[in-house]
């Protein structure tokens, strides 16, 4: 007599339960912050001189608003070397497709695991973990407070990315935060007699 086969055992979360649901926004989250980095990054690439343009103008602080310019005390930091310009951009860009590639593969991988058990989900949102800050690292200290207060971006009425960053930091910041809430944990059974 043939020995029954063992039982599969059954998917840690079920399809479209509460659990399932979370996980799948958070994998979603994720990919639209690696998405975003994918347009950022292709913008980047196809159009280089216009946000090198940009970037050439912070480091060389000549955009300052006329009634700032005649009072600022801070100009001795410009740095109007164009090969540092496009060190710097070109470090953004790169930053930027580090940003694209953690979170598209997370989303991936997340989106995969979505029935997984809890360690295999949590291993998955790692790299989404890491692409949201480092999206952070950018967009606050690189273009916040590197640009922003060091380079003086805020006192030019053109070249003032500040308002992006803030709103980029902000739902990045966000996503952050949900990646890292275990409110994506699979249930539990109820101990028995309880």
């Amino acid at each position: 007599m043939a020995s029954p086969s063992p039982a599969v055992p059954s998917p840690a979360v079920e399809r479209f339960d509460t659990t399932w649901f979370i996980r799948a926004s958070k994998a979603l989250l994720t990919f639209t912050v690696g998405g975003f980095a994918l347009f950022v990054v292709f913008g980047n690439v196809t159009d280089y001189w216009t946000n090198f343009n940009f970037v050439s103008h912070v480091f060389s602080m000549d955009a300052q608003k006329p009634a700032l310019h005649d009072v600022s005390n801070i100009n001795y930091r410009a740095v109007s070397w164009k090969w540092f310009h496009h060190v710097a951009y070109v470090g953004v860009i790169l930053t930027e497709t580090a940003i694209m590639v953690t979170c598209l593969a997370s989303a991936w991988r997340q989106a995969r695991t979505l029935r997984a058990s809890d360690a295999a989900y949590r291993k998955a949102k790692r790299w989404g973990l890491a692409g949201c800050t480092i999206g952070l690292f950018l967009w606050f200290f690189g273009f916040q407070a590197v640009a922003g207060e060091w380079f003086g971006m805020w006192m030019n009425d053109t070249w003032n990315g500040i308002p992006d960053a803030v709103r980029l930091c902000t739902y990045i910041g966000i996503v952050l935060v949900y990646l890292t809430m275990g409110n994506d944990r699979a249930p539990r059974e109820e101990a028995a007699g309880s």
